[in-house]
């Protein structure tokens, strides 16, 4: 009996599963923006303005554990999304000084930060990036707060 294996039904599953797995490595490189090496920000506004407060204030918490409180200036990229402004009051809170769209002095350490909120199976993901470290934590959102329902992920890069 002669079986064409290219024509067989689990070798067609296997070759699409993998064409699928490759496609996504390839798109999720797309996320970066410009030599930065750090995602866009992006939050869905759906978030409420309390959820992303506790969100924020978390994120920004275990943000300052990595690299100190207060101890440089923030760049965010303006954002009017209840996440984005709680997040900027949030960092401020902590002593950080967050620019938008300003210059700053030659001298000034400036971390650039970007952050991603994504729904997923009834909680979002959090994650805030700079060019050094990443943090990532799920949350359960409800309509007055949030509260985290995952160990807090954290990646270091060089």
């Amino acid at each position: 009996m002669n079986v064409v294996l290219s024509r067989s039904r689990p070798l067609r599953a296997i070759r699409s599963f993998t064409a699928a797995c490759s496609l996504a490595i390839l798109l999720s490189g797309c996320q970066s923006i410009g030599t930065d090496g750090i995602v866009a920000s992006s939050a869905p506004p759906e978030i409420s303005g309390p959820a992303a407060s506790v969100i924020a204030g978390d994120m920004v918490s275990r943000f300052a554990e990595q690299i100190g409180p207060g101890k440089a200036t923030v760049a965010l990229k303006t954002d009017t999304s209840p996440f984005g402004q709680a997040l900027e009051a949030a960092l401020k809170g902590w002593g950080y000084a967050v620019v938008t769209d300003q210059k700053t002095d030659s001298g000034t350490k400036v971390i650039q930060l970007a952050y991603v909120i994504l729904p997923f199976d009834g909680q979002v993901l959090a994650r805030l990036s700079t060019n050094n470290v990443e943090i990532g934590r799920a949350y359960t959102v409800t309509a007055t707060g949030a509260t985290p329902a995952s160990a807090l992920s954290l990646m270091r890069r060089g």
